[in-house]
């Protein structure tokens, strides 16, 4: 076969395997699509599928397929992170400052502190869980934030299937998630930060100020039609800034997204967008993350870092959540929910690590564990988090 008949082929087993898994399992209440397709990202890489059918694998995934593959993917996660970006509320946020405030700082600092520690656990453990070009402060940093993710634009898609997204309190999720997202990303710019390069970063920071307000200026003249065209050439040129002066591409596209208001555009469209943009192109970015996991520090080792880093990142969110409703005196029993589905990671965990690999931060070991840790905590949150919501509106339902 040819490349491209060799790219039909990878492109249908994409997105065939993972879809009749979803379909004919009927996973959806404990593993929605896009975690089948993650999973089935993982076991098409060479951890899995390139051990047991080498030959197999290294006849579909030759180097020409495997770079066109990551071109979608480039696009596609780019795209995806920039709704992200768009879909943080800061304005709700500011007027809501104080408790959010409270909550967003307790359910990011308690995990973050606690994926460092286990973070400190791997350090002293012994070599091939950092990266090559890490220091000890950017590995930990970064595998503590790892724990501390929440992924916005999964939490959306969960709380839509669970009927509270437009609910005062699915609104009030989204603030404390919009809030830690922007930690996240400011911290992992820190992490990234390259003292070789810090003049080429300050350049971009500079220029990237003065046309944030030019785009703004030029969003609110623009008619609506033309709006969505201009901000993904804005996306494209942000995240070009960013890779050049060494911060990550997809760093641009998050703060491309991120300065932009969300009211500009039509609410519908965005959502459409969102999920057409999971439909079409991610499940691409999903087997060439897939592509990226290595199990050459052992199984075993892997999974029990991965359960380690799962452990530091649940009880850390819950803990610090529960705290924050002690403070803040909320109803019993709201802390649980609000915890449980902040601690969602899915995408943006995966992304957040798909960076720190690309920068030697950590190693593909560290990788495949946190990409397991990822899945597992966002198949958890349905199963734990719906029989309690149903409890409640029993209760209040006999109370009104």
């Amino acid at each position: 076969m040819n490349t491209t008949e060799l790219y039909l082929v990878a492109m249908a087993i994409v997105f065939t395997v993972p879809y009749l898994i979803w379909r004919l399992g009927r996973t959806d209440y404990w593993a929605p699509l896009v975690v089948v397709q993650i999973v089935t990202g993982v076991l098409l890489g060479p951890g899995a599928l390139g051990k047991a059918f080498p030959e197999y694998y290294q006849s579909i995934f030759t180097p020409a397929v495997i770079g066109a593959l990551n071109g979608v993917a480039w696009w596609a996660v780019s795209l995806f992170v920039f709704i992200a970006g768009l879909e943080l509320d800061l304005k709700k946020a500011i007027r809501y400052r104080g408790e959010s405030a409270v909550t967003a700082g307790l359910a990011l600092c308690t995990p973050l502190l606690f994926g460092c520690a286990a973070a400190l656990v791997l350090v002293a453990v012994g070599p091939g869980w950092e990266g090559a070009k890490a220091q000890h402060w950017q590995f930990v940093l970064g595998v503590g934030m790892a724990c501390a993710v929440t992924a916005l634009p999964i939490l959306i898609l969960l709380m839509e299937k669970m009927g509270i997204l437009r609910s005062a309190l699915g609104q009030r999720i989204l603030r404390y998630a919009s809030l830690d997202d922007i930690a996240i990303w400011g911290v992992l710019a820190l992490i990234l930060l390259d003292w070789q390069r810090v003049g080429k970063q300050a350049i971009f920071l500079l220029m990237f100020a003065a046309a944030t307000w030019g785009i703004r200026w030029l969003m609110r003249k623009l008619p609506e039609r033309d709006r969505w065209y201009v901000a993904l050439i804005w996306l494209i040129v942000v995240a070009l800034g960013a890779d050049w002066c060494g911060l990550h591409y997809m760093v641009g596209a998050f703060l491309a997204g991120a300065v932009l208001d969300a009211d500009w555009f039509d609410q519908t469209q965005m959502d459409q967008l969102r999920h057409h943009v999971l439909l079409v192109l991610m499940p691409v970015f999903f087997l060439s993350t897939g592509l990226r996991t290595n199990w050459e520090l052992g199984g075993v080792a892997v999974f029990g870092v991965a359960a380690l880093l799962l452990l530091a990142s649940v009880s850390g969110k819950l803990i610090g959540v529960h705290l924050a409703g002690r403070v803040l005196n909320w109803a019993p029993g709201e802390a649980f929910i609000v915890g449980w589905l902040l601690q969602t990671k899915a995408l943006i965990e995966i992304i957040f690590a798909n960076i720190l690999l690309d920068k030697g931060v950590i190693s593909s070991g560290t990788f495949t564990a946190l990409l397991l840790m990822a899945v597992a905590s966002t198949m958890l949150t349905t199963p734990v988090v719906s029989p309690k919501l149903a409890k409640q509106r029993e209760l209040l339902a006999k109370s009104g």
